[in-house]
Order: structure tokens, then sequence, then C-alpha cells
């Protein structure tokens, strides 16, 4: 392959680090991958200032001749309208009715390629909800969103996404002509026994174009950047993501790396991706693996929670995580020391998530009851994962558009409530995410647990009574979205009580606090800080802080 001005020598030896546009995650696994054979598909809607809501679109019929107003998702501008279709599908969150789903990760690519004619209106949120409302099948949402952007030209930059149905996934990536209407896009679909990632990257490099069944694309994909004097090697070597992407170190290490921490929890393999996520191999990492076993509804919730635990990259252990190993840092991600360049890691989970999930697509299941959408606001590490279903009409109120924004503080927003106990434990982590974890392990177990008795009762309503059974979906997620909300309510309250002022109250084994025979309050511990962070007080002051002797001080010295 032979790529102009963005070479892999020349990109592995940048070091300028990534754009701004470092934000989303999507993990997927094919239905032969998944232990419940469901196609799963998650998605950490990474951005700060993105509110944890579900958005809602109902089914609709539409008179001939009526518009779409076209609004940017990222700004709230308005950027056009286009023709309404005659029927539009119900959509909740980023999953419709036929249990489609579609997610993101924006990756920006060439800056040459952004949009400069001032015409377009699609922008790359558009595209996913407009192809919810309109498709039935993963490949008809492609069909969907590639026609989109062709007639009415494509607002954004590069963008890679999920899109899946009950029976397939794919991964499109698609980008922007530039001073030229439309896109340039490719999509791969994923091995039903596969997973596969994305994050903020393009990752689809070598393809197979004769493989028809699973492989889709522009036609003018490869001519277009012969064109642009950008490629001119053969057609069996081009690489999509090489071609159209930016790359520098932090592309690997901030964006593919995501991926791959996803990846070696599954193959004992994937370990040898490490040297390419450090910017130390010619060697891409795939765009998916086929795992070494089943992967499980469970694993998706805890992959999202990843902060590259028990790798080189963790984030739990180096100084920047403090006295309490904060798996977390704040921005800029980047900072320069003695004229050098230095980052943050970036992680899956992150603090400024809006919200995130972990779809669930059964063809076993009719399309009402298949489709789920385990759903959490804030930050992935610490929110609760609520099953809420494709047939759902009526919006919980803790998770409702208007029920607070970013700068409006609500007790009955779970956003807000999932906010207040994470910022509790961002200042002390290693005390606190023990209480984060018993009672978000309890919510989500129950949660799960009771999934299969409660859908062989949705689906005899289904058969049965379908107003019935729409009743009984949305007060299934109501009571859900108010006991998940109300126990972190609790839940913050707790940790402001037991860990105010820097100490921490004792509890019993059941997390009770303690009182004396008499009815008083034990006396709380002081848990202080690390050796680790006393050492490095004393490297970084030398003895400005050391403690001086009786012998030392002149008027204590002769002291009898």
């Amino acid at each position: 392959m032979k790529i102009k001005a963005l070479s892999l020598a020349a990109a592995l030896a940048v070091t300028a680090g990534i754009s701004d546009a470092s934000a989303c995650t999507n993990l997927i696994a094919g239905k032969g991958a998944t232990a419940d054979s469901s196609v799963m598909v998650t998605y950490a809607a990474d951005s700060h200032s993105l509110y944890g809501e579900l958005y809602y679109q109902p089914a609709a019929k539409h008179p001939a001749g009526a518009m779409r107003k076209v609004v940017e998702w990222d700004t709230g501008k308005y950027l056009g309208e286009i023709p309404e279709v005659a029927e539009t599908y119900n959509v909740v969150g980023n999953m419709n009715e036929h249990q489609v789903v579609i997610a993101e990760s924006t990756w920006g690519g060439r800056a040459e390629l952004q949009d400069t004619t001032g015409n377009s209106i699609i922008d790359y949120g558009s595209l996913m909800f407009i192809a919810l409302q309109r498709s039935k099948t993963a490949r008809e949402a492609i069909d969907v969103m590639t026609s989109l952007v062709t007639e009415y030209g494509y607002a954004s930059s590069g963008e890679s996404f999920s899109i899946a149905d009950k029976n397939e996934v794919w991964v499109m990536e698609l980008i922007g002509k530039g001073a030229e209407k439309g896109a340039v896009w490719i999509a791969v679909r994923i091995p039903d026994n596969a997973i596969s990632g994305h994050a903020n990257h393009p990752r689809i490099h070598k393809v197979n174009f004769k493989d028809k069944k699973n492989v889709l694309y522009s036609k003018d994909v490869v001519d277009f950047a012969r064109k642009r004097g950008w490629y001119e090697g053969k057609d069996e070597d081009f690489s999509f993501a090489m071609t159209y992407g930016e790359w520098d170190y932090g592309s690997f290490r901030g964006c593919d790396a995501r991926v791959w921490s996803y990846f070696r929890h599954f193959s004992k393999d994937a370990e040898k991706y490490y040297a390419w996520c450090n910017g130390e191999s010619t060697e891409p990492m795939p765009l998916y693996i086929i795992p070494d076993r089943k992967v499980t509804l469970a694993d998706m919730q805890e992959r999202m929670r990843d902060h590259f635990d028990g790798t080189p990259f963790d984030m739990h252990n180096d100084i920047g995580s403090g006295p309490n190993h904060v798996p977390y840092r704040w921005r800029p991600m980047y900072y320069e020391v003695d004229g050098k360049k230095y980052l943050h890691e970036r992680a899956v989970a992150t603090q400024q998530t809006g919200w995130s999930f972990v779809s669930q697509s059964r063809s076993y299941l009719p399309d009402a009851v298949g489709g789920v959408l385990w759903f959490g606001t804030d930050d992935a590490n610490t929110c609760v994962y609520m099953p809420f279903y494709c047939s759902m009409t009526e919006i919980p109120l803790q998770v409702r558009h208007g029920n607070g924004d970013m700068n409006t503080f609500s007790w009955t927003s779970n956003f807000w409530m999932n906010t207040w106990v994470a910022n509790q434990a961002y200042n002390r982590y290693d005390l606190m995410i023990d209480d984060i974890r018993k009672v978000q392990g309890a919510l989500e177990t129950k949660f799960q647990s009771n999934r299969a008795d409660r859908e062989k009762e949705l689906q005899q309503l289904l058969m049965t009574d379908h107003s019935a059974f729409v009743a009984a979906v949305n007060a299934d997620g109501a009571a859900i979205a108010q006991e998940a909300t109300e126990a972190y309510r609790e839940l913050g309250q707790y940790l402001l009580v037991r860990f105010m002022d820097g100490n921490m109250k004792k509890v019993d084994e059941n997390g009770n606090f303690i009182y004396s025979e008499d009815g008083m309050p034990i006396y709380p511990e002081f848990p202080g800080y690390n050796q680790e962070y006393f050492d490095n007080i004393v490297k970084s002051t030398g003895n400005h802080f050391r403690y001086k002797e009786n012998s030392e001080i002149p008027v204590l010295k002769d002291r009898k």
C-alpha cells in the first residue's frame, strides 16, 4: 500500500497527540459471540456538555408533503429540512422498535474533507436518529444513511458507526468530501462469532472489495483518494483508515488502546496488539477478533467501566492517581514539562460521559420484547444500567428530557444523582468505590435476574392484549428508573455522611453506622494518605516540612 503524505512510518513518528474529538467509545459483539445469542453494542456518549437523558421519538404517520427539520445534535443549530417519509418508527434512545441500534464515535479525519460548501445539512447525529426512524434492518439503515449524505450533503467530520439489528452488526466509517457534495464511506459486517469496537479513530484497513455480502462502500472510496493524491496503490492494498484518518501517537494510545483493552479480556492473543497501541508496531490491530469465550451482558457492562485495569496503561497506579488511586485525569489531556509533550490516559470510562448503554437485539424474541437498551447516565463506571424496552412509549421522569439540564440540578434526575455519587468518589476513590459497587451491583443483579420471568409475562401480554403490554412496559421502565435514582440519592447522602471532613466513620458488616452503648456515634477513622504520597512530598520539598528534633532548636537545645 502506498499512501502519499500520510505513511504509516510517518504516523508512528508523530507524537502531537489526539485531536479534541476523543470522545465516544463503541464495543460490539455478534450474536454467535454472546452467551445469550444476542447482538450487543455499547455506546458511551462522552461530552463535557451532554446531559444524561433518554431520547424518544414516537412512531408516526406523515401526510404527503410533510417536512422534517434537521437540527445539529452537538449544537442545536437548525441546518435545514428534508421530506418526511410516510411512516416513522418508535425510537427509544438509540434503538428502534425493530431492534435496530446505531451508535458512533467521532474521529475528525483530514481537515480538508470537512464541508466547505455551506450547503450540507445532515450531521452525524441526524444520520443516526433519522435512520433509526426509517429502518427495519442494519443494511437498510446503511442505505438510508448513505443516501441522505449523497442527496443532502454531510455536515460533520470523520465518523465511525456501529449499526446492528437482531441478526447482524456492521461498522461503517464515513467522511465528507470537502468542496464536493456527499461523502466517501465503507462498511464491514462483523462476523457473528466475533467482537469488535471503535473509539474515536477509524478502524477499517484492508478489505476484500469483492465480498459484496460483507463489504459495502461508496463507488469512489478509492478513486477519490487517488484524485486527491493521497493514494496510488492497488485497490486490494487500500486502507480507509490510513488514507482518510489523521494519525499521531494519541491515535494509538488514546483511541485504539481502548478497543485493545476490551479485546484482551476475551482473547489471550490480543496482548500482542499492545505494541500497536503504544506506537511501536506497523501491524494494525484487526477490526475484529474471535473471542476465546462467550461474552455476557455483565461482561459488556463491566468493560464499559474499564480504566485499563491490569495493563501498562492502568490509571489506578501511576502518580497521577494520587493517594487514593483515582483512575481519572482532568482535562486538558496534554501538558508540557521542560519543552516536551506528555499525555493523560484516555480510558473507556471517563468523567464527562453524558450517558451510555449496552444494547441487546435478540432474534428469538418478538421485537417488542427482544430489543433492550440497558441505559445509564453520567460516568459508566459508577452508573446503574437500567433495562428499557424498544417498545416503550413513555420515558420515565428520571431520564426524561426537561428534568434538569447541565446547568440545572434536579433531585429526581438520574443523571444528577449519579453525578453526585461519582464526584464524591473522584476525591477519595479507593475508600468509596466499594460502597458504590454494593449499591450498583445489587441493583444491576436484581434487574438482570428478574428479566427472564418478566419477559415471559410481557410476551403473554403481547399476544393477548397489546394495550396492556405497552402499559406494562412503560410501568416496568418507570419503576426501574425510580428505584435506581432513589437508591443513588440515598447513596450520595450516605457517602457524604460517612466520609465528611476527610474522616471515615465506622460501620458494621451491613454498612450501618455504629453507635456506642450510650447512643453516641463511634469516633471515626482517619485514613490519611499512603506512603507514596509522603515520599513525593519529601522529593519535591526537601526539608521544608521536616520535623526538627529538640536538639536542633536553639531555644530547646540546652533545656534541662
